[in-house]
């Protein structure tokens, strides 16, 4: 299923991005947080503009996943992007991989896939009819101004929380706007109906807004506090998008019970995975071999 290949490279190239993008935004000052020179100090860093570099990828891939599949389906899998980024950091810097690490993968892998089975995403229309768009970004602005405000009372790990659900929010509302957008390129108007479309711009504005949270996160607290409510909020608000926006069907009933264990899954392992030294980029050098 292509939805399904673009979105595991989405899944990937993404998760890449964000230990290096960590990596350079932790040598950030504190009394740069949240301003715009924040920025000014990332630019001047080749590991955070290579991170850029793969967000870009992601993003190509992301507008084919989401051309061509649900967003209830597409977004989920994302949630193996740690997982996957890790196992490859590992092999690249030849760092043996824990066992408590594989663990962990495991249960990432088992929660993304009894969610999927359970939940068993689909149907739905390509865009968005009618005014839905006004009401879904009145309640988005509303939460991510209630999660900005929150995060700017407090600081360290509990500030990185915060403003990681709020750049979650942010990505899964530049998911669903990318993929109302998409729509106009395949009804028939081709690329003149995308460009002039308000929904492309938009998913920039979107996207640029949640990239600038995601920084400000990276620098307040540690990837163990960022991580999980970052990959968790950014499938969950991506279906309730898919669900309310799109008119996409979950499995409800007794099926929720296999759901929440999916998700208690999913949580455990990505809390795990982000404790992990691959995860903050403290990984020790590999060993060296015996002549």
């Amino acid at each position: 299923m292509i939805s399904v290949l673009f979105a595991i490279l989405t899944a990937i190239s993404n998760g890449a991005a964000s230990v290096l993008q960590r990596r350079a935004a932790r040598t950030v000052p504190d009394s740069e947080a949240m301003r715009l020179s924040l920025i000014g100090h990332l630019l001047r860093r080749r590991g955070w503009l290579a991170g850029i570099g793969l967000v870009i990828v992601a993003a190509v891939c992301q507008a084919v996943a989401l051309a061509t599949g649900p967003i209830s389906l597409v977004q989920p899998i994302f949630v193996i992007e740690l997982p996957a980024t890790l196992l490859m950091a590992g092999f690249v810097l030849r760092v043996r991989i824990p066992g408590q690490i594989w663990y962990a993968v495991a249960a990432v892998t088992l929660g993304l896939a009894l969610g999927m089975a359970s939940a068993a995403p689909g149907g739905g229309s390509t865009s968005v009819r009618g005014t839905a768009w006004v009401t879904a970004l009145i309640v988005t602005g509303i939460f991510e101004a209630a999660l900005i405000g929150a995060a700017l009372s407090t600081r360290g790990n509990p500030r990185g929380a915060l403003l990681g659900l709020a750049a979650a929010c942010g990505y899964a509302l530049t998911a669903a706007l990318m993929k109302d957008a998409m729509a106009r390129l395949e009804g028939g108007g081709g690329a003149v109906a995308l460009l002039t479309s308000w929904q492309l711009y938009a998913t920039a504005a979107a996207g640029v807004g949640a990239l600038f949270l995601l920084q400000n996160a990276l620098q307040a607290g540690m990837l163990v506090a960022v991580q999980p409510p970052l990959t968790l909020g950014d499938a969950l608000i991506s279906v309730l998008y898919g669900v309310t926006l799109f008119g996409e069907e979950l499995r409800t009933g007794w099926w929720v019970l296999p759901e929440l264990v999916a998700l208690a899954l999913v949580t455990v392992g990505c809390t795990e995975l982000a404790r992990s030294p691959l995860a903050s980029g403290t990984a020790p050098p590999p060993a060296r071999k015996l002549r």
